[in-house]
């Protein structure tokens, strides 16, 4: 995306699998889980309410709705985990 809130490349490899909504898995497939990925940390870093986020992120709802309903799913934990530095 080339944003400076946005996840690299190489992190979000790292953690692709470990997202809910791929391909092959069951259940609904997310159109575009990297985006609300990235609208999620532009509101965390940030701190703008969700619908004042930029248009290009899509709708307000979507990610907000996946980052209340990962936890229960232990998704942060898990991408949290992948991405934490081993130092």
């Amino acid at each position: 995306m080339g944003h400076r809130h946005a996840i690299s490349d190489a992190d979000f490899d790292r953690i692709k699998n470990l997202l809910p909504g791929r391909p092959g898995k069951t259940g609904w497939v997310g159109r575009d889980t990297r985006l609300s990925l990235n609208a999620v940390l532009y509101v965390a870093k940030t701190g703008i309410p969700w619908w004042d986020r930029p248009e290009r992120f899509g709708p307000w709802g979507t990610a907000y709705k996946r980052f209340y309903r990962w936890p229960r799913k232990g998704t942060w934990a898990a991408v949290f985990a992948a991405l934490q530095d081993p130092d």
